[in-house]
């Protein structure tokens, strides 16, 4: 599918370029490029006008939200996945689109491939000037805002972000989305993406209000985390942190600056985040390393403090408990003595990789040592702002206090406390099907701690039927694993474990990770 989008690029590039060269309209262009390139890659006629321009679908959007500016209305909907929609023939425009899209292009509905006139009842073509590209005299007001200047993008990121549009496009389509995956194309896409804010962020306008609806995004896919698909969430957030990026590469004001700074360390650490639910530690440690490159920039300990308790999540969760300790006390460290999110997350994952070493090291001291380390997190979190104790991703909530708390005491052994704090944080989580599950498994493992096979079985079976397919990852898989070997131990010839094991089989959903 790349290489397909790929030479439609190329094709219409050298098309315009002829048609350029040659005098023609715009319209005259697009109307080759879908001549030539329909049969091919069945391009719509919308497509071809923005290839016509040479342009991409950022600068359609940013176009668009300059016209309802202009027009005095609230700041439109309208984003790259949805224009990617109309140009695949997922979606049509509504009637008020339409006409800010035939505005943009010059053009009527009917060149764009819809039938019926504009809802404005006037003509869209000016006549004054003849081309976007090769306009070269001075512009009228109303004309020069009306002029498609092409971003300076990368091919090679054009291409990425084009990638992850097609994959959400997919992944929205019922007929597409059970087989989408998190194949070659998307993860070489996702580390293109990091890549170049690598590159960005060691390298070196965009308005304050543009920055105010990157900020208000940022955290919207940081409440998304919870509820929403792993690899949707992903290419909503690398789209986001692809225009970031972009915004990045030039010159700014210090203080706009420092803006774009924050919001490259938390999109990179969301992203990080994500990885280590798709089950990709690799890439989850490349997008950690990234967000402390950007979290470093500003200065903020707080934020440094978050990157490296988020990346501590990598070795705990893949087997390096002492490294995931050393870690999590070195965002301690960084957290200091400043109330927040850190301080109270740094601890529980302390707790966590102590009780993961409790089989090596002397039971009774790592029983205390992770006890106090979560007497800590409960303290710091009463200390920390309303705002971050209600937010999952960037801060650190009551009920991933009752859940990691309870994890610690299962794995410690302590049964009894543990069901208590467990059956807590299992009434919050109303919103979250992945630690739910968690939660569920950690009840069974308390249960076959008792003796107690038959309840342990009945709770595993019924977490692992209550997720869905596309929530059915390897991290979800390896704790549901172990419980099966656990039990097997226990009583190889169990009734139930037939039954456990038909649900750990099921077919599923070919994407690696699950939630944190």
């Amino acid at each position: 599918m790349a290489g397909r989008q790929h030479r439609e690029t190329e094709i219409a590039r050298r098309i315009r370029a002829k048609g350029l060269a040659a005098g023609r309209t715009s319209a005259q262009i697009a109307d080759e490029i879908h001549e030539q390139c329909t049969s091919q890659f069945g391009t719509s006629r919308i497509k071809a006008h923005r290839l016509s321009y040479g342009i991409a679908l950022a600068d359609v959007v940013e176009q668009i939200r300059a016209l309802f500016e202009r027009d005095e209305k609230s700041m439109p909907g309208i984003g790259e996945t949805l224009l990617s929609a109309y140009e695949s023939g997922l979606k049509r425009p509504g009637p008020e689109y339409m006409h800010y899209l035939c505005t943009v292009y010059r053009v009527e509905p009917h060149e764009l491939g819809y039938d019926g006139p504009c809802i404005c009842g006037r003509g869209h073509r000016l006549q004054a000037v003849p081309t976007l590209e090769v306009a070269t005299a001075p512009l009228l007001p109303t004309e020069r805002e009306l002029v498609l200047r092409p971003m300076v993008t990368e091919p090679d990121a054009e291409e990425d972000e084009n990638i992850l549009r097609r994959t959400m496009l997919d992944l929205l389509n019922p007929e597409t989305s059970s087989a989408t995956t998190l194949d070659g194309p998307v993860l070489g896409a996702c580390e293109g993406i990091r890549r170049r804010m690598d590159e960005t962020l060691v390298s070196a306008t965009v308005s304050a209000a543009m920055l105010d609806q990157w900020e208000e995004a940022t955290l919207s896919f940081g409440r998304q985390y919870t509820t929403t698909a792993p690899l949707r969430l992903l290419c909503d957030v690398l789209l986001e942190m692809s225009a970031v990026r972009t915004a990045m590469s030039r010159r700014q004001p210090i203080d706009l600056h420092d803006r774009l700074l924050r919001m490259a360390a938390q999109l990179a650490g969301l992203s990080g985040m994500i990885m280590i639910n798709l089950g990709d530690h690799r890439l989850a440690r490349s997008f950690f390393r990234t967000g402390r490159t950007a979290a470093d920039e500003t200065g903020d300990r707080a934020l440094r403090a978050w990157i490296t308790a988020r990346e501590s999540l990598v070795p705990l969760y893949f087997g390096d408990a002492r490294e995931a300790l050393n870690l999590a006390k070195k965002s301690r460290d960084l957290a200091g003595a400043t109330p927040c999110p850190a301080q109270a997350m740094a601890p529980v994952v302390e707790a966590r990789a102590l009780a993961m070493l409790s089989g090596t090291e002397s039971k009774k001291e790592v029983v205390d040592q992770a006890k106090r380390a979560l007497a800590r997190a409960r303290t710091a979190f009463s200390l920390m702002r309303p705002e971050h104790q209600e937010d999952m991703a960037f801060g650190y909530t009551e009920k991933q206090l009752y859940f990691y708390q309870g994890d610690v005491l299962t794995k410690l052994g302590q049964t009894l406390e543990a069901e208590v704090v467990l059956d807590q944080a299992l009434e919050q989580y109303q919103d979250h099907i992945l630690d739910q599950t968690l939660i569920r498994l950690d009840q069974a493992q308390c249960r076959m701690i008792e003796g107690e096979l038959d309840s342990a079985l009945d709770i595993g079976i019924n977490a692992l039927r209550m997720i869905g397919d596309e929530y059915l990852t390897d991290f979800i898989m390896r704790p549901a694993v172990a419980l099966e070997q656990a039990l097997t131990k226990r009583d190889a010839s169990h009734s139930k474990l037939e039954e456990f094991r038909a649900e750990l089989r099921r077919p599923r959903a070919q994407l690696k990770g699950g939630g944190a």
